[in-house]
C-alpha cells in the first residue's frame, strides 16, 4: 500500500480532479449518469451547500502513481447529532478503482480524521448536500441506469465497505411502475371511496403560489416526521432553499396536495420529478456550449418519472390519502406520455410506506444499503484495519 498517497482536497486543481475522477472510472458503463458539474461545485461549496455549515467535513483524493484513483468525502452534521443525542460522522461520494486497498487507504485517512474531531461512529453512504442524492450504497438492481438522484456505483464497492468493517445499518428501497398498466379501475374506485370517506380532495401545484404552498409543505412535514435515525424535521430556510433548486425543474402535475374538505387544511403532499437523468446522460455534465441545447431538445422526450417524497398528517393515515396522491400523480405521468414511475426511496422499516408502494403496483426493484462503523481510539493507527 505504499504507492497509494492519501491527500486532502485544498486547492481548485484537487476539486477538480476530485469532481472529474468518475469519468474515468465509469468510461464506457452503459448505464452510469454524469452529474452535471456545475452542480458538483456547488455541492462542495461551503457558500451554496448548507451541510457544510453544520460540521468539519474534509474531502480526500487517492493517488497512484501520481493519478488519481480514489475518492471519498466525511464529515458531520452536528445538528442531526445534537437532536439524536450522539457523535457520528458520515461518508459520501465514495469512489476507487478495483483494488481494495485503494479503499482502505482513503477510509483509514478519513476515518481517522473523524476519531480526531471525537466522532465514534460513521454512516454512509450519505447525500453530500442533505438531499436526496447519493443516499445508499446500490447493493440490488445494477442492470439498469439509475433515476433521477439514484445512486450508482458497481458491485464491489459492498464488498469492500464489509470487508473493512461496515455493517448494514438500513436499506433504502425503489420501487418500479409500469404506468401503461398501473393506475387499474379497482385502484381508482378504491381512491374515490376514500376521499368520499374521509371528504377529502387532491390539488396540484400552484407555481403562481409557491410559498403558500410551501409553507403547507412545512406544516404537513412538522406533523407527519417520524424519529428515523437519519432525518430531522428540515427548517423553513431549508425548505425555501430545496425550492430554490428545484421549481424551475417541477412540473406542477407531478406535485400535489391533499386537503380537508370542510376547512381545506393541508395533509399530504406527493412530489415527483421527470427522469431527468435521461437528459443528462446526453449532457456528460455539462451546460456548455451545447449541454443547454441538449437538455432543450431531451426533455421532451423523458419517458418516466421518479416520486420522491411524500407525507400524510398522522390522523389521516391509514384513510387512503397516500393512495390518492399516488393515483393522482400516476394519471398525471401517464397523460404527459410517461411509460415508467419510481417511487422511492423508501426507508425498509416504514412498513405502511412500502405496503403502499406494493399495493400500488410496485415493484422492488433496487436496493440502497446505508451502512454503519464503530470508531475506536485506535482508528488512527494505520495497523488498526490490517
Amino acid at each position: 500500500m505504499s504507492d497509494i498517497v492519501i491527500k486532502e482536497v485544498k486547492s481548485k486543481k484537487d476539486q477538480k480532479q476530485f469532481i472529474m475522477l468518475p469519468w474515468s472510472l465509469y468510461k464506457g458503463d452503459p448505464f452510469w449518469v454524469p452529474p452535471l458539474i456545475s452542480d458538483m461545485k456547488a455541492t462542495l461549496n461551503p457558500a451554496k451547500n448548507a451541510l457544510l455549515n453544520l460540521g468539519p467535513y474534509a474531502y480526500f483524493l487517492a493517488f497512484r502513481d501520481g493519478k488519481p484513483v480514489g475518492r471519498l468525502g466525511v464529515g458531520a452534521d452536528d445538528r442531526l447529532n445534537a437532536a439524536k443525542n450522539r457523535r457520528e460522522g458520515y461518508f459520501t461520494l465514495f469512489e476507487s478503482i478495483g483494488d481494495y486497498s485503494v479503499a482502505k487507504a482513503l477510509f483509514d485517512k478519513a476515518l481517522s480524521w473523524l476519531a480526531e474531531k471525537g466522532y465514534d461512529a460513521v454512516t454512509g453512504p450519505q447525500s453530500p448536500s442533505n438531499g436526496d442524492d447519493y443516499r445508499g450504497l446500490l447493493v440490488k438492481g445494477f442492470g439498469s441506469q439509475p433515476v433521477l438522484m439514484d445512486s450508482y456505483n458497481p458491485p464491489f464497492y459492498a464488498d469492500y465497505l464489509e470487508k473493512y468493517g461496515f455493517a448494514k445499518q438500513f436499506d433504502r428501497l425503489a420501487f418500479y411502475y409500469d404506468l401503461r398498466s398501473n393506475v387499474t379501475e379497482r385502484f381508482e374506485r378504491g381512491v374515490q371511496y376514500a376521499m368520499k370517506r374521509y371528504a377529502f380532495h387532491c390539488d396540484q401545484l400552484d407555481k403562481k403560489n409557491i410559498d403558500c404552498a410551501l409553507k403547507d409543505v412545512k406544516q404537513i412535514i412538522d406533523e407527519a416526521h417520524p424519529e428515523w435515525p437519519d432525518m430531522i424535521p428540515p427548517s423553513w430556510e431549508e425548505i425555501h432553499a430545496e425550492a430554490d433548486k428545484l421549481v424551475q425543474l417541477a412540473v406542477p402535475e407531478l406535485v400535489w396536495f391533499a386537503r380537508t374538505n370542510e376547512a381545506n387544511r393541508p395533509i399530504g403532499f406527493v412530489m415527483a420529478m421527470p427522469d431527468y437523468n435521461q437528459v443528462l446522460k446526453k449532457m456528460n455534465g455539462r451546460l456548455f456550449p451545447t449541454g443547454a441545447i441538449k437538455y432543450i431538445w431531451y426533455k421532451r422526450r423523458i419517458t418516466g418519472a421518479r416520486s420522491f417524497i411524500m407525507f400524510v398528517s398522522p390522523d389521516y393515515q391509514k384513510k387512503g390519502v397516500s393512495g390518492a396522491l399516488y393515483m393522482h400523480a400516476l394519471k398525471a405521468a401517464l397523460a404527459k406520455g410517461y411509460v415508467y414511475g419510481e417511487g422511492g426511496t423508501i426507508h425498509e422499516f416504514n412498513d405502511k410506506m412500502v405496503r403502499d408502494a406494493i399495493g400500488a403496483g410496485g415493484d422492488h426493484y433496487k436496493t440502497y444499503r446505508v451502512y454503519i462503523k464503530q470508531l475506536t481510539q485506535e482508528q488512527s493507527d494505520p495497523a488498526a484495519n490490517e
